[in-house]
């Protein structure tokens, strides 16, 4: 094994410490697979696909524990620019704080960026967009 293999003991710890779900089956994975489970084993126990397992197992051996973060996703840009995100920012927050009529809903949302701007968003991107503020 490479310089990158941690002792179960420590992977342990990891696994305990580590908040993100998604990270902690990793780490399981990397444990049941160095007690000498097969990937298919793994898959089965851990209920996800053995090719999760197999690219897991590798990024592990290959990189150790960095190899197992999950890298940043930049997703696909905003239509709207710079501008226009900050006047829809600026459009909820006003909204939001000195509205009197209730909070904004998605759908007003979605309204005034489309008579505003000329952009229709489905409304999961406009919760989307929001959650980016």
């Amino acid at each position: 094994m490479d310089s990158f293999c941690h002792d179960n003991a420590t992977l342990a710890k990891f696994i305990r410490k580590e908040k993100n779900a998604r990270m902690k089956l990793k780490l399981l994975a990397v444990l049941h697979f160095q007690d000498g489970k097969s990937r298919y084993q793994i898959a089965d126990f851990l209920k996800v696909s053995r090719t999760s397992v197999n690219r897991w197992i590798s990024l592990y051996l290959s990189n150790g524990l960095e190899g197992l973060k999950d890298k940043p996703h930049s997703g696909r840009p905003s239509i709207l620019n710079q501008k226009q995100l900050l006047q829809l920012k600026s459009y909820v927050d006003n909204k939001n704080n000195h509205g009197g009529e209730g909070k904004l809903t998605g759908g007003d949302i979605q309204l005034y960026i489309e008579k505003q701007f000329g952009v229709k968003y489905e409304i999961s991107s406009v919760y989307k967009l929001v959650d980016r503020f």
